[in-house]
């Protein structure tokens, strides 16, 4: 029996989940919860066999949502007998190779049909690591460098030139050389207006914790 648990935000998406996963008779929910922060302590609790985890979770105090792909680094380092899958319905432009990066063992999107998730979830039991690739169609995928993501992430957070140099720790004629580099490559004439549509179609995500 596959144990398994689930950190998704979206209580009825959450319910769908339970419902299909419990279904099947290899499969088992032990437990869920709304918020990425949490994953680890219930993993030590429930000792479950693989984690079904959201990368944007329920937001903090701040409005700041906890990271999925953070969280996973966390369980990955502490629990590492644990399977992870990572679920997201954006297609933003680094979370496939952020979770590579956390060691998520696999990578899926949510408007997946049921059928391919379970065979995702029975595959990573079995030590398969399975990355959908559709996040290679979208335009800007793998277009850009990390400190080009960094910088369209804080233009995202409507952050001045000067702040985001000074994050940054460059001039600001340094910054301005990347931001027409990110231009130049995607065809806009104007940062922000890229950042609105970027935000506007999922491509970015302006932060999570």
């Amino acid at each position: 029996m596959i144990k398994i648990l689930i950190v998704e935000d979206q209580t009825m998406l959450r319910q769908s989940l339970e419902k299909v996963l419990n279904g099947q008779a290899d499969m088992e929910v032990i437990g869920g919860t709304d918020d990425a922060a949490k994953a680890l302590d219930l993993c030590k609790k429930l000792k479950p066999d693989l984690v079904l985890m959201d990368v944007v979770t329920k937001k903090n105090s701040n409005g700041i949502p906890a990271s999925g792909i953070r969280y996973t680094a966390e369980i990955r380092e502490k629990l590492p007998d644990i399977k992870i899958v990572i679920m997201t319905g954006l297609p933003e432009i680094t979370f496939a190779n952020e979770a590579k990066k956390a060691g998520a063992h696999s990578f899926v999107y949510k408007e997946t049909e049921n059928e391919h998730l379970l065979y995702v979830i029975r595959s990573t039991i079995k030590g398969m690591r399975i990355y959908s690739d559709s996040a290679e169609n979208h335009p800007f995928a793998n277009m850009f460098t990390e400190m080009e993501i960094a910088i369209i992430r804080l233009v995202c957070q409507s952050m001045e030139r000067h702040e985001i140099a000074k994050k940054l720790n460059m001039s600001e004629t340094t910054l301005g050389r990347h931001i027409t580099a990110i231009l130049d490559k995607t065809g806009f004439d104007n940062i922000i207006r890229f950042a609105m549509y970027a935000v506007g179609q999922g491509y970015v995500a302006p932060e999570i914790l």
